[in-house]
């Protein structure tokens, strides 16, 4: 049997989310694994700025998107 479960670690002990069906002094093997958040000074605007040269595109994507995207004409 394996389960995903949410818990929150207070310094000493892993305090799950919800209860657990667990049998008592019975040994079980976890895995963990820290929540993917975004840091506090990295900003939207910051990920975008990554992302910045790293399609290829023509020169004037930005001009005519429209004609790229839906065909229109120029």
């Amino acid at each position: 049997m394996s389960e995903v479960v949410r818990v929150l670690f207070d310094g000493k002990v892993l305090l799950p989310e919800k209860p657990l069906k667990l049998i008592p002094h019975q040994t079980y093997t976890i895995i963990i694994e820290s929540d993917k958040t975004i840091s506090d000074d990295e900003q939207g605007w910051d990920c975008i700025e990554k992302l910045i040269g790293t399609v290829e595109a023509p020169q004037d994507w930005a001009l005519e998107h429209d004609h790229y995207l839906y065909r229109l004409p120029k």
